[in-house]
């Protein structure tokens, strides 16, 4: 069995996902991840930054969001979630699979977590304007390259869509993010995967 230290509004909702596309038996663990607030003490065990989500296999823990997709959709080939090592395909999947976590997701924590990139007071609103500078900057660079593809990869499913679908729900007017209507390519396949049964049964839990 899995164990998924996870957040609400956090990066683990694309593992939580891919646990139940992919039909595995699994624990959730909460905690919270509030700048300066109480981390749970199995979370700062296997993962001292105190980010989630943190995936336990047996003795082994892996973080970083990224990474958890990859090490779950290799350990499932039969689900087919990802190209498999050698198909042509798998390139643009990982491309694409660390930009969002890399750069898209950087691009949110300058809105969520501008102490993490400036010492704070005035620093803080040019943070957070740039925060939504880029995030329009990076969801233009993905949604055109999305136009005339069915999915992220092609012509297939896979979890690179579960994961636009994820970053697709943190985008906040009220925030002063663009909305995701700005983007029609991203917006059709995060609808797409937002009817699949893993993403409803999410929701629920």
């Amino acid at each position: 069995m899995y164990r998924l230290i996870y957040a609400e509004r956090s990066a683990a909702y694309s593992s939580r996902i891919i646990l139940k596309e992919i039909g595995a038996d699994y624990e959730l663990i909460m905690t919270g991840i509030e700048d300066g607030g109480p981390r749970h003490p199995e979370l700062m065990k296997l993962n001292p930054n105190g980010w989630v989500p943190v995936l336990i296999d047996g003795d082994m823990a892996i973080h970083e969001a990224a990474a958890i997709v990859i090490y779950l959709t290799d350990k499932h080939p039969e689900c087919g979630l990802a190209p498999a090592p050698g198909d042509p395909a798998r390139g643009p999947f990982l491309t694409w699979l660390v930009y969002m976590s890399n750069t898209v997701q950087t691009a949110y924590q300058l809105m969520y977590y501008p102490g993490r990139y400036c010492t704070g007071g005035e620093h803080t609103a040019s943070v957070q304007q740039r925060s939504c500078e880029r995030l329009r900057e990076t969801w233009g660079y993905i949604d055109a390259a999305l136009e005339g593809k069915t999915w992220f990869v092609g012509e297939t499913f896979s979890a690179a869509d579960i994961y636009l679908h994820m970053l697709t729900t943190w985008l906040s007017p009220d925030a002063g993010h663009p909305t995701i209507d700005e983007f029609p390519n991203a917006k059709r396949i995060a609808d797409a995967v937002a009817k699949r049964p893993a993403v409803r049964l999410v929701h629920r839990l």
